[in-house]
């Protein structure tokens, strides 16, 4: 038995996290949170613990003093780097912490995906940090969320949010040529994978997790297919994409009022520009897939048919 926090482990993808390993009953897990909650607790299953994140010190005390052997991170690092840097620190310094999976997932962040997406700096300067320890640790690629266009009629922590494509509303803006394939994958499968991978005994650098790969002409096709319907397609040159801009889809303004049009567009597409570059098309060598064939991954057509098929 593994003593396992998960830190952000109250929501999203950490609560799919903490969810999968509890399922599994075969380790001791906590959540470390900013704020504890008795309420919280009993919703997840789990203690949570109050994580000091601006302090080290304190930091190595919480995880000594729980005697937590691994902790898995799904720290929100858009604002800063620091909490998830503070906590590797603590990990080094415990006593007790071996392992530590630092919050990547998505792509392999590297300094010319950060010419496109600059957020990548605050993973690569996490990267550079851990590196520098004594922890074994490894970074989880798993593509992009499909939660996000299926939300809420699969079952996600993560909110919906209609990136190149809004089935809900039959519309798509597809980037560039449409035809570079995308990995895509569902949080909660990511889960079961990382519940899995907690147990391997050495760990690669990189482990990597495939639900499906497909390009967006696919995926558009798919989704004209279960909904039964012909969906109004546009598509954005990689000139607009470079300048920040993208078409507006249905579901955007709804948006809005917490991420403003321009950051929404600016955000937006740095993804389409990563999807056309490649960036989700990654291809290892070996896959979490293939260390663990009993964990079927559920393809953007299956989930298309629980969420859309009438």
């Amino acid at each position: 038995m593994t003593v396992i926090a998960v830190a952000g482990g109250a929501g999203k993808l950490g609560r799919a996290i903490v969810d999968a390993l509890l399922a599994r009953g075969k380790h001791t897990v906590f959540v470390l949170s900013r704020q504890a909650s008795e309420a919280k607790e009993k919703e997840i299953g789990a203690r949570i613990l109050a994580a000091p994140y601006d302090n080290v010190d304190a930091l190595t005390s919480l995880l000594e003093d729980n005697k937590i052997e691994l902790v898995i991170s799904t720290l929100d690092l858009s604002q800063s780097q620091d909490p998830e840097v503070n906590l590797i620190q603590a990990a080094d310094k415990s006593a007790v912490t071996r392992r530590f999976i630092p919050s990547s997932w998505a792509i392999k962040y590297t300094p010319e995906v950060a010419k496109i997406f600059p957020l990548s700096n605050s993973k690569l300067a996490v990267f550079k940090i851990i590196e520098g320890t004594s922890l074994e640790w490894t970074a989880v690629t798993n593509g992009f969320f499909a939660d996000y266009f299926f939300a809420p009629k699969v079952p996600s922590y993560q909110p919906p949010m209609a990136v190149v494509i809004d089935i809900a509303h039959n519309t798509a803006a597809v980037p560039g040529s449409g035809d570079v394939p995308v990995v895509f994958t569902h949080t909660w499968d990511i889960a079961q994978f990382v519940a899995a991978l907690v147990d391997v005994p050495k760990w690669e650098r990189d482990s990597y997790i495939i639900g499906d790969r497909l390009t967006w002409n696919e995926f558009v096709r798919l989704a004209e297919e279960a909904k039964g319907v012909k969906f109004t397609v546009t598509t954005d040159d990689l000139e607009t994409l470079r300048a920040g801009r993208i078409t507006e889809l249905p579901s955007h303004p709804s948006v809005y009022p917490w991420l403003p049009k321009p950051v929404l567009q600016s955000f937006f597409a740095s993804f389409s520009l990563m999807f056309e570059e490649g960036v989700f098309n990654f291809r290892p060598e070996r896959t979490l897939n293939d260390e663990f064939p009993e964990i079927k991954a559920r393809t953007i057509k299956e989930l298309l048919e629980t969420a859309w098929k009438e």
